[in-house]
């Protein structure tokens, strides 16, 4: 780990003025993804801003009923919270198939929302990475793509977002509050946040330099089926190799969105009205645009019986 200076951010404006005026700087919180990129020398910031005593760990009811989650909630804490497990199962039932307890703990919402791709070609600093390093080539296109991405990649980059918890605020229609480094403050739709790899990889979200998040917010809940099923070569500790969160309607309409697949959590407008027409009318939807290598064609039909499962349970 290379060294790196410290402080204690005194605001939030404080904090996002400070990374935007320092290339080299970086937010950190948990640290549960960052600390480890950092050992590995994939993230070298020469200083970091620890914004944990800012006071963004609450979570409130807004003034439309619905919910307000501070960007430091730790993942733990979210997955208990009582509205959330009434209103919001489908976020609650997504954090708790992430990482370990231990990690839960410490892992922030904002955190979770930022964390990087767990493909082993951007971990492996002697393989080309367009994402760790832009213009460098993508190890992954001709190599072992088991993990990768099926739909929404590009010739640079096919390389998967690893979160649970974004699946489920994609299904919510969550949206991210932020401050940038001038103080002003604007709301992000999740939709618009994560962005497709194109030819910057390495841009993963639709923050500017120093923007940072304070809060998720998501509407009034809109009742249903809350079901997430995460599929995986292990039960446990492990990334999905695909995973469906669905919100479904007793007259089986609903929102679905799909992880493991894509540089982003993937939603479909068209998969969304298909819902009624059974799992294989969505999965076609989901996946109109598939690009899959031959070692991860598998993932297409396995969301499309993953999908088929959640919509068997909802129907109980």
């Amino acid at each position: 780990m290379k060294a790196f200076t410290y402080e204690r951010a005194s605001s939030v404006e404080a904090a996002a003025s400070a990374v935007a005026a320092n290339p080299s700087a970086k937010f950190i919180a948990g640290g549960t993804n960052l600390l480890d990129l950092m050992k590995l020398e994939i993230e070298t910031p020469t200083h970091l801003i620890d914004v944990n005593g800012l006071g963004l760990d609450k979570i409130e009811m807004t003034s439309n009923g619905g919910l307000r989650i501070g960007a430091l909630v730790r993942n733990t804490d979210l997955a208990a919270d009582a509205t959330v497990r009434k209103d919001y199962g489908l976020l609650s039932r997504a954090l708790v198939a992430g990482a370990s307890g231990q990690l839960r703990n410490k892992a922030t919402t904002a955190g979770n929302l930022l964390q990087r791709t767990r493909c082993p070609y951007f971990y492996d600093t002697n393989q080309p990475c367009n994402k760790r390093q832009p213009g460098s080539g993508c190890a992954a296109i001709g190599g072992y793509s088991r993990q990768h991405a099926v739909v929404g990649v590009s010739d640079a980059c096919i390389a998967t977002h690893p979160s649970d918890m974004a699946i489920a605020m994609r299904v919510l229609d969550a949206s991210v509050e932020t401050v940038k480094s001038d103080g002003s403050r604007r709301s992000i739709d999740i939709a618009d946040f994560h962005t497709l790899p194109g030819d910057t990889p390495h841009i993963e979200t639709t923050l500017e330099k120093g923007e940072f998040i304070t809060s998720v917010v998501l509407p009034p809940s809109v009742g249903g089926k809350h079901i997430y099923r995460k599929v995986r070569d292990r039960a446990s500790y492990a990334f999905a190799l695909i995973s469906v969160g669905a919100v479904i309607q007793p007259d089986g309409s609903g929102q679905v969105a799909v992880g493991g697949v894509a540089h982003k959590p993937w939603r479909v407008e068209a998969a969304d009205a298909d819902l009624t027409n059974g799992a294989q009318k969505a999965a076609q939807a989901l996946f109109a645009d598939a690009r899959p290598t031959e070692q991860n064609r598998f993932k297409v039909d396995l969301v499309e019986r993953t999908l088929g499962a959640v919509l068997a349970e909802a129907r109980g």
